[in-house]
């Protein structure tokens, strides 16, 4: 199994079950154009309009200072997600003995920051629950991670004839 997560040779051979990929694919594309939008990259996409309509933050409510750094803080992420999804790109493309370790690193991403933000809500920080577009897309994005993730470390039967 840790074969798989941390091959001795980093080739373009990919030895997981396939049905990762049908996991790992479409949550890669999305995951791209999330941090490629939140990162502030698009210009026909403003990052205010995101973090109020889609994750429903109030930013009207908070200072101008606050705002602002909140909007700061969403393009870093955006920006560290842009940056870990060109990896699982250049795995997918080039290098397919590292598309479990890509999957880690997503899984990482998105199921550390789901298990952050229910902290804080449990906090008594938050509001409690959130069930905002964002937030449901998320949850959504975690299980497809971690089902991914599973099917990557197992490793494909081969036919011998």
């Amino acid at each position: 199994m840790f074969s798989l997560l941390f091959p001795k040779v980093i080739d373009n051979k990919y030895r997981g079950q396939w049905l990762a990929l049908v996991f790992f694919a479409p949550v890669l594309l999305l995951k791209i154009m999330m941090g490629f939008n939140v990162a502030g990259l698009n210009p026909a996409i403003d990052v205010r309009d995101i973090l109020q309509d889609v994750d429903g933050i109030p930013l009207d409510t908070y200072s101008t200072q606050a705002a602002s750094d909140l909007v700061f803080s969403a393009n870093a992420w955006g920006l560290s997600l842009f940056t870990i999804c060109l990896v699982g790109v250049i795995a997918l493309i080039r290098y397919r003995a590292m598309i479990p370790i890509a999957i880690l690193l997503l899984t990482v991403e998105q199921v550390g920051r789901k298990a952050m933000a229910m902290a804080i809500a449990e906090s008594g920080l938050g509001i409690g629950p959130d069930m905002s577009m964002g937030s449901i897309i998320n949850w959504a994005l975690s299980v497809a991670l971690v089902l991914a993730l599973a099917l990557s470390m197992m490793r494909r039967r081969t036919v011998e004839n």
